[in-house]
Parts: structure tokens; C-alpha cells; sequence
């Protein structure tokens, strides 16, 4: 899938020029195209906007490789200052380490400039408050639109001070507590020439392989800082099969991650969900295991058997940090390649998803094609995304015409059966139904993907 803005917002007015802009305020985040759609001028008013709408005095500030970055830092920060409140510049980023930032230094607030794994021509703002608790479109960013809209901003009469911060070595030492038992495997990693070059070297790992696009360059060069998009982990997969034990993908602000096993083949996030709780639930008997909605059986059976509490989730990073807090889940896993750690305050991290799965490989000296296998239980659709001028009828069309199903609605609409489901939500970042389906059988696969399709596609 094509990356793309995220899901409409209202209409921002840049207010020095008077001119309406594209929507840059979305469901998790502020993002949009550099120059026309977010500049300078827009970033000191969300910066001012965000300082206002953090209580405490402290705001930790840090961008990625992206070309635009520190222009829209210096931006950003300045508005931040104007209010009065004081800026961490923490500098060079990954997502991962804006999230430890946020916690080492004591900061009421973090800002990291990124604009994920969108193309080179994007930037945005990601943003936190106290112990990176994510904010959202329905826990703050509405407010700071608005503050903004309405020219709302806080009169004050004293500018907040700059103080740099070099929280690299903190947060090399944070990693190296996660890489107990790894040995010198064989690993191709592909950083996109984005930020998950410095994650992993900082990590300081005792392997052999091959390194990727390890020079941090935000024109991404050499393709999209974007794993799942067609042909992204081309070179990966045959990089791989020179006889390498795994190969490893970042995106491009390093909060995503994919694996490829020695066969050169991707495997699904849900399955690395599947291996990586039953590995952590044997120092961790009992615990609580969030799996997204979209996520194979397999994944709560395998929580299951290993001793585990597997609980289903809502798509998307805020409300899966959400409910980790409230069950004080060990750990928790996204289709999407998200990956979200109790002791990492629980935020996503890619680099410690990596350094989970080097462990395991390390312990279960086994081929990682051979640790999937007895996963590939089921047959899934993939996530398939529909155009549909009128969702909500799509989805009442579908939960209508399987009256005998177990039917929830924890995000979209899930259809149950005993032999295959299925669940179609709308997108949380783009103008899309989503579709995924899975069933015992490829034949029945076929069938039911066909029958679902054809109801939902009668909205279209």
C-alpha cells in the first residue's frame, strides 16, 4: 500500500497569509506536504499552540533525517519559547528514543518532528505529554487546532530557554539492558537511510552481516522509508538468501519494524507478535498480551499455550498504549509492524522488537522459517483496502447480511464463524474501508473473501 496523508482534519488557516491550506491535523499527529501544505510559519503556531496546551514547564524537542527537519525544528521551538516554556533539544531522533527522551529528562511533554514513513516531501509533528503518553485527535490535538484557529494563544511576558541535551549514551545504555543472550547471528538490516541506522548502532550488537542504507539521508536515496511498500525489501529478501540468518527493516523514523526470514520471505506482524510473546511469557508466566483486531487466531492460541492472558485490541498506537496502561500488559503487537513494551514505558519501539527477536533466535538456535511454520495455521486476505463513498452502510450491509455470526464492534465491524472471520474498519489515516479476512481453508478464503467484497462493494 501506497503511504499517503493521513485521515482528513479541519481545514487549517495559516494566519499570515489568510490562505486555507490542506488538512494537517489528523487522528494521531500533525503531518503534511513541505512546503505547501506545512511550513514555518504554521510550525511556530503549533508549537505555541502545544506549549499552551501542555501544564508543566519543560518541553523535549526532536526531529528526524528529514530534509525539512531542522528548519521546522527551529520553527517549532520558537513557538514553544514565545509561550514561555522551556525547550530539551535532544537533537537527531528516532521516534523510540523521543519516547525515552521524554522519560529521562523529565519532560511534561515531547514533540518529535516526523512525518513516519511517508514519502521524503512530508513532515509533521508526533506528540506526547508526561511519560510519552501519546496524544490524539480526541486527547488534545482538537485543542491545539482549535487554540490555533481562533488565535487563542496565552499572553505571557517571559521567553522560555533553550537547553541542549545529549541523551545518546542514556539511551545506548537503556538498549544495551535488552540484549542479554544475543549471539554473533548472521543479519542483513535495511535502515532506509533513516533513523533506525543510529538506533541500531547504538545498540552495539555482536553480529556479523550486512549493513543497508545505513547513511542517514532524508531524500531516501535508495527507496521510501516504508517496509511495506512494493519493492522496499527487494534488496533485503536477496541480501538475505546469501546465507544470512535474518534480515531486519526500519521505517523511516524507526517505530516500525519487519523481519525476513533466511528464506528471503516477509513474515506478517502478527505471527512476530505470536514468537515474541511466547518467548517473553517464559521469564513472564501469566502476563498480559495485547494482539490488534486484524491479528491471526494463531496469535491467541499461541498466548494461550504458552501460559499467557491474550487480549484483543483496537488498531492504532494511542488507544493500544491506552489499554496496555490500564492492564498493564507485558507486551503488544500491530499487523502494521508497530511493536509496544511494558518496560519501555509503553511505547512502540522497533530496535527493541529487533533486539526480542535476536534473542530468540540466539536461544532457540532454529531457522526462522522453521519457528513460523507451525504459525501458518490459517489462510488471511492480507488487509485489503476499499474506496467506499458510504461506510457506515458498508458496514451495517455486512453485519445485516450474517445475522447467525458473532458480531462485535470493538473497531469496525468483526463477522465470527467457527472456520473463518473477518473485520472491515474504516482507516484512522486515510479516506479507506479496511478488509481482513482469514479462514481454515484457502478454498473457503476464496469464497468468503469473494461474498464480503461483493456486500461491501455495493457502496462504492
Amino acid at each position: 500500500m501506497a503511504p499517503g496523508p493521513d485521515e482528513q482534519g479541519a481545514i487549517y488557516i495559516n494566519a499570515l497569509s489568510g490562505n486555507a491550506v490542506m488538512p494537517l491535523f489528523k487522528a494521531y499527529d500533525v503531518r503534511g506536504v513541505y512546503p505547501s501544505e506545512i511550513n514555518e510559519a504554521i510550525m511556530e503556531d503549533i508549537g505555541r499552540a502545544f506549549a499552551d496546551f501542555i501544564p508543566g514547564k519543560k518541553i523535549a524537542v526532536g526531529y528526524d533525517m528529514r530534509v525539512s527537519g531542522p528548519s521546522l525544528f527551529k520553527a517549532f521551538t520558537g513557538g514553544v519559547l514565545r509561550q514561555g516554556k522551556d525547550v530539551l533539544d535532544f537533537g537527531l531522533t528516532s521516534t523510540p528514543m523521543s519516547y525515552f527522551a521524554c522519560n529521562h529528562l523529565k519532560a511534561d511533554g515531547c514533540a518529535m518532528i516526523t512525518a513516519s514513513h511517508n514519502p521524503k516531501e512530508y513532515n509533521g509533528v508526533k506528540f506526547t505529554r508526561e511519560n510519552a503518553i501519546p496524544i490524539s485527535g480526541d486527547t488534545g490535538l482538537q485543542e491545539m487546532e482549535a487554540i490555533i484557529e481562533k488565535r487563542a494563544f496565552k499572553s505571557v511576558s517571559t521567553l522560555g530557554k533553550l537547553t541542549r541535551c545529549d541523551i545518546k549514551k542514556a539511551y545506548a545504555r537503556h538498549l544495551q539492558k535488552f540484549s542479554e543472550g544475543i549471539k554473533p547471528l548472521k543479519v542483513v538490516v535495511d535502515a532506509a537511510n533513516g533513523m533506525g541506522a543510529q538506533d541500531f548502532s547504538l545498540a552495539k550488537l555482536p553480529l556479523k552481516g550486512t549493513r543497508l542504507f545505513f547513511d542517514i539521508d532524508g531524500t531516501f536515496p535508495n527507496h521510501d522509508a516504508n517496509p511495506m511498500q512494493e519493492g522496499a525489501t527487494d534488496m533485503l529478501r536477496k541480501t538475505v538468501l546469501k546465507k544470512a540468518d535474518l534480515g531486519i527493516a526500519f521505517d523511516g523514523d524507526a517505530d516500525r519494524i519487519f523481519f525476513v526470514d533466511e528464506k528471503g520471505r516477509l513474515i506478517s506482524g502478527d505471527l512476530i507478535t505470536a514468537l515474541i510473546a511466547e518467548h517473553m511469557l517464559k521469564r513472564h508466566p501469566k502476563a498480559t498480551i495485547l494482539y490488534d483486531l486484524r491479528s491471526s487466531r494463531i496469535v491467541a492460541e499461541t498466548i494461550k499455550k504458552a501460559g499467557g492472558r491474550p487480549l484483543k485490541c483496537r488498531v492504532g498506537h494511542s488507544f493500544i498504549k491506552q489499554q496496555m496502561r490500564k492492564e498493564k500488559a507485558l507486551f503488544a503487537g500491530e499487523l502494521s509492524g508497530h511493536f509496544y513494551f511494558r518496560d519501555n514505558f509503553y511505547t512502540d519501539s522497533a530496535i527493541l522488537t529487533a533486539l526480542w527477536m535476536l534473542r530468540l533466535l540466539s536461544a532457540t538456535k532454529k531457522p526462522l522459517s522453521q519457528l513460523v511454520r507451525p504459525l501458518r495455521k490459517y489462510h488471511s486476505s492480507g488487509e485489503i483496502n476499499l474506496e467506499v463513498d458510504n461506510k457506515t452502510a458498508a458496514m451495517k450491509a455486512l453485519e445485516k447480511a450474517h445475522p447467525k455470526a458473532k458480531r462485535t464492534r470493538l473497531d469496525g465491524i468483526s463477522i465470527e464463524y467457527r472456520d473463518w472471520w473477518c473485520n472491515v474498519r474504516a482507516s484512522n489515516t486515510e479516506s479507506l474501508l479496511r478488509l481482513n479476512l482469514e479462514a481454515d481453508s484457502k478454498k473457503l478464503l476464496d469464497i468468503k473473501k469473494k461474498e464480503v467484497l461483493r456486500i461491501l462493494k455495493t457502496h462504492d
